[in-house]
């Protein structure tokens, strides 16, 4: 097994809880060689961790390193495009936390610059990983049988798990006037897309839509395919709460997105026709192993019949990073890649103009 030298740039609170222990455990394959953050605290913990591992003072210095192969972009979603930039031109493969980017417009200037680039740059959308999700796609209704689908993320935000289960370091040392300027150009490209005299909760609503919305929004791409259109959206409780609604002609998909503090994790996706049901339960993705579920639900002459594949305990992290793996070594595309991920992007940025459309809370 090649194994390939990976740089990582952001050290918080995904690196510390999923990537380095996911690289750790696949040591055939990656070689944790370099690691970059703006908080010293968090390069000195990574490097105590990972005594191989060199620390850069800078991701630029990283990026260009020719001891470095593979470069994990783990940093702020506003420093993604600059990041992905230098990457490309370095001729380095790449794994992109999501979301890609803030708006398509960085994607498509993305584009532009990665034409003819031969690395692979893969986003990791990991809920199109699970075990679930691609036995879910053997199973689902031939697609003009569809008659509904509706998706779930009724959750509450990471660190409810995170506190109660790892020892993550939060870092208090980073530069005040680095937090205000990064705060600022995601709020500029935020308000690119959402409109300069958007209210905080449509402000808060694109955020929500960007961060834990864009793993679901591609994963039911991925398994209906491509919507028509966003018919309705709506948001609520101050833009933390948000509904979409999505034209697939014969069929709509609904989505309902809900953030509370009471600890609890219910991510669902479900797709039925008249006489089936496949349904692919999530746990939280915090806590590494817990298990997904599918669940088969069909008519007969008796009554439903149900068939369940659970508990299925491999983990749909190290599931994206050995399909990621692969591709590098095969030269091979994504399914999540740019051009995939703009769309999500296109979707999101349809559903800010319907809750413009009609206001909101």
């Amino acid at each position: 097994m090649t194994i390939l030298n990976v740089g990582l740039i952001g050290l918080g609170e995904v690196a510390q809880s999923i990537h380095l222990p996911v690289l750790r455990d696949q040591r055939d394959r990656w070689r944790v060689a370099g690691v970059f953050d703006v908080s010293k605290k968090l390069v000195d913990l990574a490097t105590s961790q990972n005594p191989q591992a060199q620390a850069y003072e800078s991701a630029e210095a990283l990026i260009r390193s020719p001891g470095i192969d593979v470069v994990f972009i783990l940093s702020s979603d506003d420093t993604h495009a600059r990041f992905v930039r230098e990457a490309v031109l370095a001729g380095k493969h790449i794994l992109l936390e999501k979301p890609a980017c803030l708006t398509v417009r960085e994607v498509d200037e993305l584009l532009a610059v990665s034409e003819g680039y031969k690395k692979t740059l893969f986003v990791a959308y990991m809920r199109r990983y699970a075990s679930a999700y691609i036995a879910a796609k053997a199973e689902l209704p031939a697609h003009n049988e569809i008659t509904h689908a509706r998706i779930f993320d009724l959750i509450s935000e990471g660190r409810h798990f995170l506190s109660k289960s790892q020892n993550i370091l939060y870092p208090d040392d980073i530069d005040p006037e680095l937090l205000k300027s990064g705060a600022i150009a995601r709020e500029t490209l935020i308000r690119e897309v959402v409109g300069t005299d958007a209210s905080p909760s449509l402000v808060r609503a694109y955020r929500g839509l960007t961060a834990l919305s864009s793993h679901h929004l591609s994963a039911m791409r991925g398994l209906i395919g491509e919507p028509r259109d966003v018919l309705a959206a709506h948001r609520t409780n101050g833009g933390a709460n948000t509904s979409v609604m999505f034209d697939y002609g014969h069929f709509v998909c609904n989505y309902d997105a809900v953030v509370d503090d009471l600890g609890l994790f219910d991510a669902m996706i479900e797709v039925r026709s008249n006489t089936k049901r496949v349904r692919i339960i999530y746990d939280t993705p915090y806590i590494r192993s817990l298990p997904t579920r599918l669940e088969i639900t069909e008519a007969s002459p008796t009554g439903p019949v149900s068939r369940s594949f659970d508990p299925i305990y491999a983990d749909a992290f190290s599931n994206e990073l050995v399909v990621f793996h692969g591709h590098i070594l095969n030269g091979t595309k994504p399914l999540t890649d740019l051009q995939d991920s703009r769309k999500d992007l296109a979707l999101m940025a349809r559903a800010i103009e319907k809750m413009r459309e009609i206001g909101g809370a």
